[in-house]
């Protein structure tokens, strides 16, 4: 059993480690020591690399923030929030797949294994009338098939994705660009607060952190780190929803685009041709595709090593 004390331990060792490493990097080093707490204690043998050698200074470091830590957990707790790590077991299978997974996440609401089966609805925050509609029609079909719909709690697509989920008692998870504490964007705190009741709101940023331009990337190595695939519904060449679709592609996930986006975006097209995006005439056939996969799909294949 995962401890409060284990879990401070990895919270030390990415505080410490703070913007000079990459924190998948950590995440790495304990999952493959089965414990932070070995890491600070110096207890390397068996598991040393050449990538991870440079951690052993952070690691040192560490110790002194761990009490620390481990009140920060209780406090976090206390008001709804709870932490796992990458050494807990219900920390998200599909994301511990992936070779860039978070340290940590916080979470208020429920995690359940059925979320293995989760698709991830993205689009631009500016969207039209149709595409919302898609949007809305893509999760609740999906939902009502058991599928867990994944988006980023932003204006537009993802709005329209968690409602429509919510609409049809269906599980959503939002994975936040913030700390677990805020409600971003503001309008979208009453969403929040429902999301967090049927399904749940995740975080892999300290639990007080505002929105910067380096959270909403990350946030989408998450969100397609949770799922088994991402739809994009609309999206501009420079919108956080292409970034995911390339995300995906390189965690071996699929990826669908709609055929009007297609039509509309040559970076779309692209994806199709050169990258291995399925496009897809209407609603129906995504929703017809996705479910298969869900269902037919050996979560220990999609594991890259």
């Amino acid at each position: 059993m995962v401890t409060d004390r284990e879990r401070a331990a990895v919270l030390a060792l990415v505080n410490v480690a703070g913007r000079d490493w990459e924190w998948y990097r950590i995440a790495q080093a304990v999952a493959d020591a089965g414990s932070a707490l070995r890491l600070i204690d110096g207890e390397w043998s068996g598991f040393e690399s050449e990538d991870t050698r440079g951690l052993k200074d952070v690691a040192a470091a560490a110790r002194a923030d761990i009490s620390r830590y481990e009140e920060l957990i209780r406090e976090q707790r206390a008001g709804g929030a709870h932490c796992i790590t990458v050494l807990d077991e219900d920390y998200p299978a599909n994301l511990r797949a992936i070779y860039n997974p978070p340290p940590f996440l916080f979470v208020r609401g429920s995690l359940s294994a059925a979320d293995e089966r989760s698709i991830a609805i993205v689009g631009t925050r500016r969207a039209s009338a149709a595409g919302l509609e898609q949007a809305r029609w893509l999760a609740s079909s999906l939902a009502k098939e058991g599928v867990t719909v994944l988006s980023g709690l932003a204006r537009g697509i993802d709005t329209a994705a968690h409602r429509a989920a919510l609409d049809v008692g269906g599980r959503t998870v939002a994975v936040m660009g913030t700390g677990i504490n805020r409600r971003y964007p503001a309008e979208n705190s009453e969403l929040a607060d429902e999301i967090e009741r049927q399904g749940a709101l995740v975080s892999q940023f300290w639990p007080d952190a505002p929105p910067t331009r380096k959270s909403f990337p990350m946030r989408n190595v998450v969100m397609s780190g949770m799922a088994l695939g991402t739809v994009v519904v609309e999206a501009s060449s420079t919108s956080g929803a292409k970034m995911q679709a390339r995300l995906a592609l390189e965690h071996g996930k699929l990826v669908f685009l709609i055929r009007s986006l297609v039509l509309g975006e040559e970076w779309a097209q692209s994806y199709v041709d050169k990258r291995g995006a399925i496009v897809v005439d209407d609603v129906a056939d995504v929703l017809d595709r996705l479910v298969r996969f869900s269902k037919d799909t050996d979560f220990e294949q999609l594991k890259l090593g």
